[in-house]
Order: C-alpha cells, then structure tokens, then sequence
C-alpha cells in the first residue's frame, strides 16, 4: 500500500503518538555545543560580493539563507497568515481538496512518504498555477484573498528564482545565454515550470519520536523557503550531522536541488535536509520549487568541463529526472551518473 495515499491524521485530536508515526530518533543527533555549532550562511543580496558568496554557500553547503532580497514582508507575512488559515481548518473540510493517487496538486501527505516505513507529522498543500479550484472548496464564498496571495507570491518567488539562477551561472563564469531553456520562453510549455507548497507541521505530543518531513534532496533546480517563527529545518552536514536551519526575520532560505547538481557537473550540492516537529509550535513552511521546462534537457555546461572536471552526468529532462525518482528516490543522481567515458554507471 502506498503511504502517499493514506489520510493525514486529525492532527487537532491526537492526544498519544501512534506507533505509526513513532521514529528511532536518538541515534541520529551527534551531540554538539550550541557555541561552537556551525550555521548556514546569510547572504545580503545587495552584497556586491554576493555572486562570490553565493557559489561559495553552494560548494560547501548547498543552502544559504538570503536577506534584502526584495520580496515585500507584508506579502511574505500574508502568506503565512494565509497558509495558517488553510491549516486551521477542520479535517473533513481539507479533505474537501485531497490530491488524488496521480495528482500534482491538493491537500494530502508528503510525496516521500511512499519511500518510507513510518508515517511523517505533516500535511501539505500542493499548489501549480492557480489555487481557485482547490480554494473555491475550501471557502464557497470567500476564497479571492487567498488566490490573489497565492498567486502574488508565485510572482515574486519565480522571478527572484530567476534572478538568483543567473547569478549562480556568473558566478561559474557563465552569462544566462549559455543556458538555451533558461532564456528562451516564447511558448507556455516551453516555460521553466515553478510548484509552491505549503507545509503543516502541527504541534505533536511527542516530538522527540516523530519525523515532520523525513530526510531528502529536492528534484529542483533551486528551492526557496519561507519558514514562520518555529525553527525545525535541518541540514545535513558531513562532519557536523544535523545543522538547525533557525528562522532569520525576512530571510529566505535557498538550497540547491537535485538539477542543478546535474548543471553544475557536480560543483553545487543538492542539499540533504529534513524537517523536525515540536511539542509547543505549529510549525509552517511556505516552499517554493523551481524548475526547468519538463521536456527540457538539463546536463553538465560545457563550460564546466576540462581534464580535471569530466562529464560526471547524463542529459535528462526534469520529467525523466521526476520519473526516476519515483523508483530511486534518494539513489537517483547515482542513477543518472555516468563514467568519464560517457558511459551510464546504471548500465543502461
């Protein structure tokens, strides 16, 4: 049976932790003192060195969180309030717009959970384009707001998605043309395709044992979240274990995904990172993904390539790449890798 496909739980009227949703955690926590903790770098966007800090962040940790980054607060504020209002409404109510087993979009349960033998405490609202159908179940009389924040949002989340890509290409010594899908857009199905997803991680009885959103990549070019007052981010870092991402006023956190590895030739890391809960705050998270065309072929720049940097993936398009996750999960960069000779290390 598919996880995927399970109700999320009345999360209002969970007194005890199932033991569906009881993880091992303990041993995953290498202890650390809080003064000598590393943390994610911050970016000021306005930086005239941010193009340099930006591929340094995306070398040696693959997230960064970024300030004046010129998305309005009142609009990052009416987001949340928004994503709360959709998450403080009666179970059966958001079950009203349940995303189907083979739906992108609609309320339901984390596309992992099918990979994973507990169950996650969370819920999700998928959005692509616009909310109305969905909101329109949710709110009959009242659903315009909402739509109109959405869809204000999606605009400002694309284009500084957009605007971070090219300083990324710069910064790799690249100029934007060098990236044909990424400045030819004349057709709407040739557009780069962006996904925003709102996340619910309610208040759990006991939080040590639950998993909020088990660890993962993203499949995106670039990923940009926005996460309410609750810290529970974590990013994975080698030698160090799990590093808490804690929420910065008006930031927003940046990490690198799964396609953009594959641009890269390998030199920006697709960030493993989870999400955990906690037993006094509602944690939300308003994501934002961000992605290529989905017939569009994304490969390693030939300006990254040399002696010392060979071809270290395959081409794919983002819907291949989705496809194969399906199956690999976290094993798909391994499955799209190929050696120095061209040949796929899958065998295929």
């Amino acid at each position: 049976m598919q996880l995927n496909q399970i109700t999320p739980l009345d999360f209002k009227n969970v007194a005890k932790l199932p033991d569906s949703h009881r993880w091992t955690l303990s041993s995953e926590n290498p202890s650390q003192d809080p003064l000598t903790q590393e943390s994610v770098p911050i970016i000021d966007l306005n930086d005239p060195h941010a193009p340099s800090l930006i591929r340094e962040a995306n070398e040696n940790w693959g997230m960064f969180q970024l300030t004046n980054h010129g998305v309005p607060i009142t609009l990052m504020q009416e987001i949340q309030s928004q994503t709360q209002r959709l998450f403080a409404l009666p179970a059966d109510q958001k079950l009203l717009a349940a995303r189907s087993p083979d739906g992108l979009t609609g309320y339901g349960m984390a596309r992992i959970s099918s990979f994973l033998n507990k169950q996650l405490w969370f819920e999700g609202f998928t959005i692509i384009g616009s909310p109305a159908q969905h909101a329109s179940q949710f709110w009959p009389n009242d659903y315009t707001t909402f739509c109109d924040v959405v869809e204000e949002y999606q605009k400002e989340m694309k284009g500084l998605s957009e605007r971070l890509i090219g300083l990324m290409f710069k910064s790799l010594g690249l100029a934007q043309e060098d990236v044909k899908w990424f400045t030819t857009k004349s057709e709407t199905q040739h557009q780069p395709q962006s996904v925003l997803q709102l996340n619910s991680y309610p208040i759990c009885p006991e939080a040590g044992q639950a998993m909020g959103l088990a660890p993962h990549t993203d499949s995106t070019l670039l990923t940009l979240v926005h996460q309410n007052n609750a810290s529970g981010l974590q990013v994975f870092r080698e030698g160090s274990g799990w590093v808490p991402v804690h929420p910065v006023d008006g930031a927003l956190v940046v990490n690198i995904g799964d396609l953009m590895q594959i641009l890269s030739n390998g030199r920006f890391k697709s960030v493993l990172h989870r999400a955990v809960v906690n037993e006094t705050y509602h944690r939300t998270s308003v994501v934002h993904f961000y992605g290529p065309p989905m017939d569009a072929e994304v490969s390693p720049l030939m300006h990254l390539i040399d002696f010392d940097h060979p071809v270290l993936y395959r081409a794919v398009s983002w819907k291949e790449y989705l496809d194969a996750k399906k199956i690999h999960f976290d094993k798909t960069l391994d499955f799209i890798k190929q050696d120095a000779l061209g040949v796929p290390k899958n065998g295929h």
